[in-house]
């Protein structure tokens, strides 16, 4: 009996479980800085995404787009089905406001004219997006769109979907985007107003996004993203016919358990290393990057370096020089690079000897 209760603890503490009601077939929450999962419900099962599929479209188009080109809307991009930013064929518009029109009116037709000026066409685009989650290490996405009107081979899981989020989030337009409630993009009579449909944005204190979605098929499924006091938190839920509820729920049960932390910040100094052949004895490294993560009361924070001996000089400022690995509660959440913060140069008896060493080494090489 023991034995199964410790089981069952250690499962536990591996794969946070939901004590939530939700209505959702599949949700989980997660921390927003780190991807760490803090709550699920059958978040690894494959399922339809509808609309939130254009969260990964948007990435694409940030990422690979010229934001300020003009794009001229095709029959097929201004003929597509379901919700739409009211696209004309032949007219003209920016990147950038196809994007505004993608996230805020869901518009099918500004993620079928996105798919065609960055692919060239709607299969290419949506390879270019399952090859895309691949390489964030997701395995159970694939898209057959840009949109999320129901297709074949087109679906993701909760968890992967929060994760692409999470990448999302990190580019400054996207959260940008996905927190603006409405806006007016256009001049003159092409001068269009657009309102988020992202209902949280309004009903939940701190939320930041993210983006809705439904076809009769998928069921509501909605992302959402929420800050308070430094800590962000995702909440994903497919196929939730109360996911309003269900998204206040989870957030709710984060900020009331977890707090923000951040046990390291870029150029913090981290560690000191014996340095040879220089004026100095040793070397001081720093953090490359910050850490910032989402902990409970009790929880355990450590760093374990990864560093060598000893470095020989010279040593170059922005040099990494080994990492450290932040642990939390044994779990290794981020690893950093240590980096040097100053240029040091050799001494002139090491150069000397670096000298003589490279003369034998050539003189050997040459008589051998």
């Amino acid at each position: 009996m023991f034995n199964r209760l410790a089981l069952l603890l250690v499962i536990c503490l591996i794969h946070p479980v939901n004590t939530l009601a939700l209505s959702a077939k599949s949700a989980i929450l997660i921390d927003g800085h780190t991807g760490r999962v803090l709550m699920e419900q059958n978040a690894r099962e494959r399922m339809g995404m509808a609309s939130t599929t254009k969260i990964m479209t948007a990435l694409i188009a940030l990422e690979e787009g010229d934001l300020n080109s003009e794009v001229e809307i095709s029959y097929f991009a201004a003929g597509m089905i379901g919700s739409s930013m009211y696209l004309k064929s032949g007219e003209k518009i920016t990147l950038l406001d196809l994007i505004y029109g993608l996230m805020l009116n869901s518009g099918n037709d500004a993620a079928a004219a996105i798919a065609e000026h960055i692919g060239k066409d709607m299969e290419t685009f949506a390879d270019l997006m399952t090859q895309k989650a691949k390489s964030f290490g997701l395995n159970d996405t694939s898209f057959a769109n840009s949109h999320g009107l129901d297709a074949d081979n087109h679906y993701t899981t909760a968890y992967d979907l929060a994760q692409i989020t999470r990448r999302a989030l990190e580019i400054p337009l996207f959260a940008q985007i996905a927190a603006t409630k409405a806006i007016t993009i256009g001049m003159g009579e092409n001068a269009r107003t657009l309102v988020n449909h992202n209902k949280m944005l309004s009903l939940y204190k701190g939320a930041t996004g993210v983006k809705t979605g439904f076809t009769k098929k998928c069921g509501r499924c909605l992302v959402s993203s929420a800050t308070r006091d430094c800590l962000k938190l995702i909440a994903v839920t497919l196929n939730a016919p109360d996911d309003w509820n269900d998204h206040k729920q989870m957030l709710d049960y984060g900020f009331a358990n977890y707090k923000w932390k951040s046990p390291v910040k870029k150029g913090d100094y981290m560690k000191a290393v014996p340095l040879m052949g220089a004026e100095y004895d040793k070397i001081l490294l720093y953090a490359g990057e910050g850490v910032e993560l989402a902990a409970k009361s009790g929880d355990v924070i450590k760093v374990v370096y990864d560093v060598p001996n000893f470095v020989q000089a010279p040593v170059f400022n922005g040099q990494r020089i080994g990492s450290a690995q932040v642990l939390l509660s044994g779990k290794v959440i981020k690893t950093i690079n240590l980096i040097a913060a100053e240029d040091i140069a050799p001494t002139n008896e090491d150069r000397y000897k670096k000298t003589y060493f490279y003369i034998f080494r050539e003189l050997f090489r040459l008589f051998r």
